[in-house]
């Protein structure tokens, strides 16, 4: 543990952005198996999980939490299997 208050401070925010920065990573995978899934079994709302899928992807390229290339390839690929 730090003894500087900054430091100490800085040990905190990183701990509670780091919470939300896994999940929003995790609910843009998950969003993209559902999306995958959809696609697989040909369902009736797969448009609307892809577009789910591509929105969170895009929120975590904002985020910075993925590089946009990686957005980019990502949201290339649902639509290919679209």
């Amino acid at each position: 543990m730090p003894n500087i208050k900054s430091a100490i401070k800085r040990v905190r925010t990183n701990e509670s952005k780091n919470v939300q920065n896994s999940h929003t990573k995790s609910a843009m995978r998950s969003s993209i198996k559902k999306a995958e899934t959809a696609l697989t079994n040909k369902d009736d709302n797969a448009s609307d999980t892809v577009k789910a899928a591509i929105k969170q992807v895009e929120k975590a390229a904002s985020k910075g939490l993925i590089h946009k290339n990686t957005a980019a390839r990502k949201k290339a690929r649902l639509m290919k299997q679209a």
